[in-house]
């Protein structure tokens, strides 16, 4: 068979393989994060959030039609999507792989030869099976996210410049640039990764069209490439929109036309350039001039996708993410300015102090029939500055984190060695390198691990030495657990770091016989892994992990694996001939390298069983009474809701409110009209009174106004427009202030008992006023909209906060919560200062109804893989909801149904303990089954705690005698702690067999970590 068919149908066979092992492990429902929002924007075809990647939104579209109408299989097919474009990302995997090792094992001209076609074949098929079983990305290629699809663009766009490679002396080979332009273009509405390829591909056009080849030559292309890269992510993806934005503001303002005149204008004057020269190089004969013109002009047919934007933003969607309805709006909402900007060469310390402060660009907001100025652009003059600044941010926990990584002394200025260390060893190693071994050595855990270097939460193992290390059954797995499908320890997957090897060799290898082909995948890898990482600037610990990001560098890595088959074929020719050698190496390398990785990295990517996501977001929207509005704040308690209720139709009555999107006017605006089956919010501010640039913070000064006042005259104080009742600020503008932040609410039995926000028997409880302290020292538009809500609700519709949410965001409104199921529900009963918690407050009998008939768990006992977002932020959420209900029902009379809760816990939910903070409230189950005289179940609870904390004591206790500075000296005195809050729990309910087990264990650990203890005394 000729080497061009067996090259194809391998290539095939490799998308077959991929595709399949994608499909089998697809996650059946909406996963965590993103893909809840992306979906239910794909499904309807709404704005996502910056920068809205709309040609991945109508893509998912399409897919979304295979559900035939059953829209609970609309994720099923757009995670579909993912999975085949990671195949087919496969597929062009292998034949880049083919390709570079054709060129390295065969001159032009040379007739192929069995031995060696077998050896192409094998170093294509190790090479590109490894990625497909690599944790990062087979980690998106199962859920509906935009890296799958980013993915198979950067392999059409590196397999297109090879191909251009391997026929650029033949007629109309330049088609394939073009071709990649237009793949570049596509790919800006998926995701801009794909851009990082172009240095890689401006090198391979020097090294086969430059006339003499040097390494000057060499470093001008890579500058020239560097360049091309900024003219399209800065002029024609950005810029482009800012220069249309201003020219749309003269032919608006000034012209008197319509919005949007300006912008097409401009629009136009591009096609007549780009036109022209076309024309113009045709006609005299500068086919480079030609060439460079006709890849802007695909460029900029790719990136047209992106006139879906402002026309469904017109349409006004329900997910309206900005509202980029004009060219102003649109180019802040691409280039994601909401976000912030991080320096990149030049800026401050995160001690910097401010010394000045200047006027910048003039911002622009859409009006009636004119733009309107919102505002000035701030620029900030810093006392403490530094070039390449890495640590600078100032925000939150940020600084406190630098001085615990770098371990600089409170007080002490930081250096721009300090500086680089924290690059260096925060920046590279643990947020690109850790992720980078991840995928080739092997991991412990999915935890993303991102404070600290050693421990073995989110680190890096061969697994090589982890015999001897006495590691936790947390970490390696322990028994199978009767009845449920999870196990300890499922996400141990050590590698034994043959893949890294394998890729090393083969990389030391084709710098040996291919430099220049070595110097374009050492280009590749750098700009989309480490190149990366210096332009993100990532400030501190993010919210999850973000290997994701870096998933072209792996895939640059996974092409230096399949060359390394050549490179231990060439070593065993040493003894055998070239056929043999290649078999033999290709064969070793499969089992050693893919079939390995598959092996170890099935379990912790299976996601067919799981439904957590689907059915977490379901339990929110159930928990709240008909109407509500439900206040939500991160990621997980609202993507999904999103894509239960835009694509299932779940809840529809319910208004989902994210308050951190609620600080921009265009949400405001968006929660004063009608979605889905809810009605309008009842804001009643004017739009003139919030818009951008209008009231963005309001200050708080106290006036020492007595007592509470009603919070609806405080809305109105705040929002007048008055001059008598504002003040003047340092610029001599007038602003409205907070006089004080004692508020109160005067509550009218009738319309609390009509709208039925307490049971009839519940009435002797309802409170004359509802007052609270206000938490803040100012008032944001979030902030202003609810107070609005609370002045004019007048209990019309159930107000209700996600469990989720942080204290932060509740206003002081603690002492009126009542906890239903995964919402508290806001409600006008006299303050119960006996209860320390106010949040654990309860109204048991509805909140009993919702969990024990309304709620769904996610398949979470029987699910082979819970991923951590199920397992560490989920499950203890589950765990403290039953807890709560059961003990709330002790306390209000009903024990026989708080022992049916114990139950229903034991009945849908896994036994396992992924944190001290589990083990914690497991330890109150105990209690209560206990007190509920359930001795059986109390045990089970008692033996569960048991076992997880001494496993991890143990695995602390071997640190200690190894001296290797990693124990946790806060496991250890909690770990003790609990087990002898464990001793006090049986004791007390006379299970002395149980209490001495306990009493022996406690002794033994206090005398081994006597020393330990007695420092922390």
């Amino acid at each position: 068979m000729e080497y061009k068919k067996i090259n194809n149908l391998l290539g095939w066979l490799c998308f077959v393989i991929a595709s399949i092992t994608y499909i089998l492990t697809l996650e059946p429902s909406v996963s965590f994060w993103d893909c809840g929002e992306f979906i239910s924007c794909a499904f309807r075809l709404q704005v996502a959030h910056q920068p809205g990647y709309p040609l991945f939104a109508m893509l998912g579209k399409a897919f979304s039609l295979l559900s035939m109408g059953d829209n609970t299989k609309v994720p099923y097919f757009t995670n579909m999507m993912a999975a085949l474009a990671s195949g087919a990302t496969i597929m062009f995997l292998f034949w880049t792989i083919t390709m570079l090792a054709k060129k390295m094992l065969y001159k032009a001209g040379e007739t192929m030869d069995q031995g060696r076609v077998y050896l192409i074949m094998g170093a294509g098929l190790v090479g590109a099976l490894a990625f497909t079983f690599s944790d990062t990305f087979w980690f998106s290629a199962v859920e509906t996210i935009v890296f799958a699809l980013s993915s198979l663009c950067t392999a059409v766009v590196f397999w297109g410049i090879l191909k251009w490679d391997a026929h650029a002396d033949e007629p109309g080979a330049d088609r394939w640039i073009i071709f990649i332009a237009y793949v570049i273009g596509l790919s800006i509405g998926i995701h801009l990764l794909n851009l990082l390829t172009i240095p890689a591909l401006a090198l391979v056009y020097y090294f086969r069209r430059g006339k003499n080849i040097n390494v000057g030559g060499a470093i001008g292309t890579f500058l020239i490439g560097v360049l091309i890269l900024v003219f399209v992510q800065y002029f024609v993806r950005g810029y482009t929109i800012a220069i249309a934005a201003n020219f749309d503001l003269f032919f608006v303002n000034s012209l008197g036309m319509g919005f949007w005149s300006g912008a097409f204008f401009f629009f136009l004057i591009i096609i007549a350039v780009l036109v022209a020269g076309i024309w113009y190089g045709t006609k005299y004969q500068k086919p480079l001039m030609t060439l460079a013109f006709l890849c802007v002009t695909f460029v900029y047919f790719g990136y047209s996708s992106f006139a879906y934007i402002p026309i469904r933003a017109v349409a006004d969607t329900n997910l309206d993410n900005s509202h980029p309805d004009n060219a102003f709006t649109l180019y802040g909402y691409l280039n994601r300015i909401q976000y912030g900007e991080n320096p990149l060469l030049f800026g401050q310390y995160f001690d910097a102090k401010v010394t000045d402060q200047t006027e910048g660009s003039t911002l622009y907001r859409k009006g009636p029939t004119k733009y309107e100025i919102s505002g000035k652009k701030e620029n900030y003059v810093y006392d403490h500055t530094t070039f390449l600044p890495r640590m600078y941010s100032s925000e939150g926990q940020d600084p406190q984190f630098y001085h615990e990584w770098l371990q600089i002394p409170e007080g002490q200025a930081p250096t721009f060695s300090d500086n680089m260390k924290w690059m260096f060893s925060w920046q590279i190693y643990q947020m690109y390198v850790r992720y980078f071994l991840w995928n080739f050595v092997g991991r412990y855990n999915d935890a993303d691990g991102q404070q600290s270097m050693t421990a073995v939460d989110g680190n890096w193992t061969t697994g090589i030495l982890d015999g001897t290390r006495h590691l936790p059954k947390s970490i390696v797995g322990g028994p199978k657990i009767p009845g449920q499908g999870i196990q300890l320890g499922n996400t141990y997957t050590p590698l034994y770091a043959l893949p890294l090897i394998l890729g090393l060799f083969g990389c030391v290898y084709q710098f040996q016989r291919k430099k220049r082909d070595a110097l374009i995948v050492l280009l590749l890898f750098f700009f989309t892994g480490i190149a990366i990482v210096l332009y993100v600037n990532q400030p501190s610990i993010q919210p999850r992990e973000r290997d994701y990001s870096y998933v072209g560098s792996f895939y640059a890595f996974a092409i230096w694996i399949g060359l390394g088959v050549i490179a231990l074929a060439e070593f065993i020719q040493i003894k055998a001939n070239a056929k043999t050698a290649a078999l033999l190496a290709t064969g070793v390398c499969l089992l050693a390298v893919p079939v390995l990785m598959a092996s170890k990295e099935w379990k912790d990517h299976d996601r067919s069983t799981k439904m957590t996501p689907h059915d977490m977001a379901y339990n929110y929207l159930i928990s709240c009474p008909p109407n509500a509005i439900l206040f939500t704040y991160g990621d997980n308690d609202t993507y999904s809701l999103w894509y239960d209720q835009e694509v299932e139709g779940i809840r529809s009555d319910v208004r989902i409110v994210n308050l951190s999107l609620f600080t921009g006017d265009w949400y405001i605006q968006q929660m004063q009209k009608k979605m889905n089956n809810s009605a309008p919010l009842p804001i009643t501010m004017p739009y003139d009174k919030y818009k951008e640039g209008v009231r963005d913070i309001i200050y708080f000064d106290d006036k020492k106004v007595a007592g509470y006042t009603d919070v609806k005259e405080v809305f109105d104080f705040i929002t007048s427009d008055d001059r008598n009742v504002k003040e003047q600020y340092q610029n001599g503008e007038l602003g409205n202030y907070l006089p004080t932040k004692n508020f109160k609410i005067t509550i009218n039995p009738d319309d609390v008992l009509n709208n039925h926000v307490i049971s009839p028997d519940q009435k002797d409880k309802l409170a004359k006023e509802m007052t609270w302290k206000y938490t803040s020292n100012y008032v944001t538009k979030e902030n202003l909209a609810m107070m609005d809500i609370l002045a004019h609700n007048n209990w019309k519709r159930p107000i209700c906060f996600t469990t989720t949410i942080g204290n932060e965001n509740l206003i002081g409104l603690q002492p009126y919560l009542y906890k239903e199921g995964f919402t508290y529900h806001l409600m006008p009963l006299q303050t119960d200062t006996t209860v320390k918690d106010q949040l654990s407050k309860i109204n048991s009998l509805v909140m009993y109804n919702n969990i024990m008939t309304k709620f769904k768990f996610g398949n979470f006992k029987h699910a082979r893989y819970l991923d951590h977002e199920s397992a560490t932020m989920f499950y203890p959420v589950m765990v403290t909801t039953f807890l709560d209900l059961a003990q709330g029902l002790i306390k209000d009379g009903h024990p026989d149904l708080a022992l049916k809760v114990l139950h229903k816990y034991d009945e849908v939910l896994p036994d396992i303990n992924p944190g001290l903070d589990v083990a914690d409230r497991k330890i109150f189950l105990a209690q209560t089954a206990y007190t509920l005289h359930d001795i059986v179940l109390g045990d089970k609870f008692v033996k569960s705690v048991d076992d997880y904390l001494t496993d991890q004591l143990d695995y602390n206790y071997a640190l200690l005698q190894d001296k290797s500075g990693d124990m946790s000296m806060r496991d250890v005195q909690y770990g003790v702690s609990f087990i002898n809050g464990l001793a006090g729990v049986t004791a007390d309910n006379h299970r002395m067999e149980l209490n001495k087990k306990l009493q022996d264990q406690l002794k033994d650990y206090e005398t081994k970590f006597a020393g330990v203890l007695q420092r922390q005394q």
